[in-house]
C-alpha cells in the first residue's frame, strides 16, 4: 500500500506512522485508544493532555480531533518527572525535550492544533478555560502529582466525558491514586484498559453497578501484581522470565 493510498483509508495508521518514531512509551493499542476516544469530538470540545514528554501521544490527539476542537498540551518541560531515575528537574534535559516536542508535533502536521501550556498541571487550570471533554492524564506518576491531577482536572469533565490515565495498574503512585480516588467513588465509570492505559467515563453509578465498578477495578490489581513480578525480573536480568510474565519481546519495561 502506497503511503497516499494508506492516509486516504486509514488516518490513524498515517499519524501512527509519523508518531511511533517519537521518543515516548505510548504502544500502538493506546496510541489506536486515544484516537478512538478523540475522533468524534467535534467544535467546541476540549481535549487536556496532561504529560506531553516529546509529543507522541500529543500528535496522535491532534490529529484525531476534528476542525476547532481545542487541543491543550500541559507539560512544564523542566526536565524532571521522565522515569524513575529522572525524578528532579534538570533544566538542560528540559529544554531537550521542549525542542524535541516542537519539532515532533511539526514532523506530523499538527503544530497549529495544539496550544502548549508549559506549566505543571497545578498551575495550569486558569489557562484552560470550560471542561474537558477528554482528558488524558500522563503527569507525574508519584502518588500525590497522580492523585492531584485525578481530582483536580477529573473535576473539570462534564458527564459523558471520558478520562484515559497512563500507567494505570502499573506504577505504584497512579495505581494507588486510583485506589483513592477511582476504585471506590460514585462518579468514574471503568471501561477497561490497553495494557497500562485505562478508560473511565464521568457519569453517577449507584447500588449495585457501583459494586460492580469497583470489583471490576480491583481485578485488576492481579495486573499490578505481575507487572511488578515482570519489573523485578528485568532489573535482575532475568529477561526470560520478564517474558513469560508476559513483557512484550523488545519492550524494555512494561507500559
Amino acid at each position: 500500500m502506497t503511503e497516499a493510498a494508506r492516509t486516504t483509508t486509514d488516518p490513524f495508521a498515517d499519524i501512527w506512522a509519523r508518531a511511533s518514531g517519537f521518543e515516548g512509551w505510548l504502544t500502538e493499542g493506546q496510541a489506536r485508544m486515544l484516537w478512538d476516544a478523540a475522533v468524534g469530538l467535534a467544535s467546541p470540545a476540549v481535549i487536556v493532555e496532561i504529560g506531553s514528554f516529546r509529543g507522541r501521544s500529543t500528535s496522535v490527539l491532534a490529529a484525531a480531533a476534528g476542525p476547532g476542537v481545542a487541543v491543550y498540551a500541559v507539560d512544564p518541560h523542566a526536565g524532571g518527572d521522565r522515569g524513575p531515575n529522572e525524578i528532579r528537574p534538570e533544566a538542560d534535559r528540559g529544554e531537550a525535550d521542549h525542542r524535541a516536542f516542537l519539532a515532533n508535533l511539526d514532523v506530523a502536521g499538527v503544530a497549529g492544533r495544539v496550544r502548549h501550556v508549559r506549566q505543571r498541571s497545578a498551575d495550569a487550570l486558569g489557562a484552560v478555560e470550560g471542561p474537558a471533554d477528554l482528558l488524558f492524564v500522563d503527569g507525574a506518576h508519584r502518588y500525590g502529582p497522580a492523585r492531584d491531577d485525578i481530582v483536580a482536572w477529573g473535576a473539570r469533565v462534564p458527564d459523558g466525558g471520558v478520562m484515559l490515565i497512563h500507567d494505570a495498574w502499573n506504577a505504584v503512585g497512579v495505581t494507588l491514586a486510583q485506589l483513592r480516588v477511582l476504585v471506590f467513588g460514585s462518579r468514574w465509570a471503568y471501561e477497561g484498559r490497553s495494557r497500562s492505559l485505562a478508560r473511565y467515563r464521568r457519569r453517577d453509578l449507584r447500588g449495585r453497578e457501583r459494586v460492580r465498578n469497583a470489583l471490576r477495578q480491583l481485578r485488576e490489581l492481579l495486573v499490578f501484581v505481575r507487572l511488578a513480578l515482570v519489573k523485578v525480573a528485568v532489573v535482575a536480568r532475568l529477561r526470560p522470565l520478564a517474558r513469560l510474565l508476559g513483557l512484550p519481546r523488545g519492550d524494555a519495561w512494561p507500559y
